[in-house]
């Protein structure tokens, strides 16, 4: 179940760059609601209650509930822009969804069992080539992380997409071509592989050598 999110927000009469700049500097940060076949709504929301919500993983892939006065409205995080270098938010899109109305959204992957893992053991490296997957489903489908199961990858082995679980109601954005692509790996360490090729060129090195000695 994903948690529970509760943004507060208050309307945005004025738009444009010079009054998104007042805003900030009041500490708040100007938002755009969308969707749910209805005008967009320019809204503003706590800059520091925002960046705190926005630590949680979980924040990006729940539904939230958005509460402008008296009224509360479920919607998802679409887009967050952050300052280049400073820990700021200046802008974030929200879109409003509509119970029986599929939403695309990207959840994290969690991977488990990697302490198992025959691979890692082995003294194999773990290579998560997937942090997350965008998905579609229906908002009460809408999971809050995809579990992965790496407890018997073997050394040089991956888990490709179509191998992993997905939850019921949920389906993988970009079709079946997604399917084949790997989620995560378990690959020999660099080091190791170098020492194993210098170690064949040297063998032939040697074998080359006897008929020189006759």
């Amino acid at each position: 179940m994903s948690q529970k999110f509760v943004l507060i927000a208050e309307d945005r009469p004025d738009q444009g760059k010079g009054a998104s700049r007042r805003l900030r500097r009041t500490g708040k940060v100007p938002a755009i609601l969308y969707g749910g076949h209805r005008d967009p709504r320019a809204i503003a929301l706590d800059h520091n209650a925002l960046l705190h919500n926005l630590e949680n993983e979980s924040f990006f892939s729940s539904i939230l509930t958005l509460t402008v006065g008296d009224k509360s409205q479920p919607c998802i995080l679409k887009d967050v822009q952050r300052h280049a270098y400073r820990n700021l938010i200046l802008h974030v899109d929200l879109q409003r969804i509509v119970e029986d109305e599929e939403i695309r959204v990207s959840v994290p992957f969690h991977f488990l069992g990697e302490d198992k893992a025959p691979g890692i053991k082995a003294g194999g490296v773990i290579s998560r080539v997937m942090n997350e997957l965008e998905i579609s489903c229906l908002p009460k489908d809408l999971p809050g992380y995809i579990e992965v199961d790496v407890s018997a990858l073997e050394l040089d082995d991956m888990v490709p997409l179509s191998a992993v679980k997905l939850p019921a109601g949920v389906q993988v954005v970009g079709g079946e071509e997604m399917l084949d692509q790997p989620v995560v790996a378990i690959y020999r360490p660099r080091r190791e592989e170098v020492e194993g090729e210098e170690g064949e060129e040297g063998g032939q090195e040697s074998m080359g050598a006897g008929p020189d000695e006759d």
